[in-house]
């Protein structure tokens, strides 16, 4: 079934993420950071930061939540059992620090429909509590056999 680009422009409600310290901790962990900014209390202090500074890669956690009614969304039309990863690009304006409440809205970019296989781009934008831009990522996902 050929792809439907009615959903093209369609922006979802942002979604609110709450950034705690251990949250930090745990993800710097898991991905094998060494920094001591996204452990150590004193350590982010030190290089001027209010509290523990997340990993520039912290954009998944918070963007993925924005990006799932999107994914999700019906009239976009995705096939999840034929869905293959695109790619994902980022783009930081600031860090983001523990205790920063982080506003995301996620988009459809665009979809389109290549050599058998659907192309889905989603953009999310990530704000903080102040307003300010933290990161814009660009979301691509390839569902093979479309056409």
């Amino acid at each position: 079934m050929p792809v439907d680009t009615n959903a093209v422009g369609k922006t979802y409600p942002p979604d609110v993420y709450a950034v705690g310290r251990e949250k930090i901790r745990e993800y710097a962990a898991a991905v094998g950071e060494t920094d001591p900014r996204y452990f150590d209390l004193d350590a982010a202090r030190a290089a001027g930061y209010p509290d523990l500074v997340a990993p520039p890669m912290f954009a998944v956690v918070y963007g993925m939540r924005a990006l799932a009614p999107a994914a999700f969304d019906p009239e976009v039309g995705m096939n999840f059992a034929m869905t293959v990863h695109g790619g994902q690009e980022f783009r930081w304006e600031r860090m983001v620090v523990a205790g920063d409440e982080i506003s995301t809205t996620a988009t459809v970019k665009s979809i389109e429909e290549r050599g058998g296989m659907g192309f889905y781009v989603f953009e999310t934008a990530s704000t903080n509590q102040r307003g300010e831009s933290v990161c814009t990522g660009i979301w691509t996902n390839i569902v093979r056999g479309v056409s």
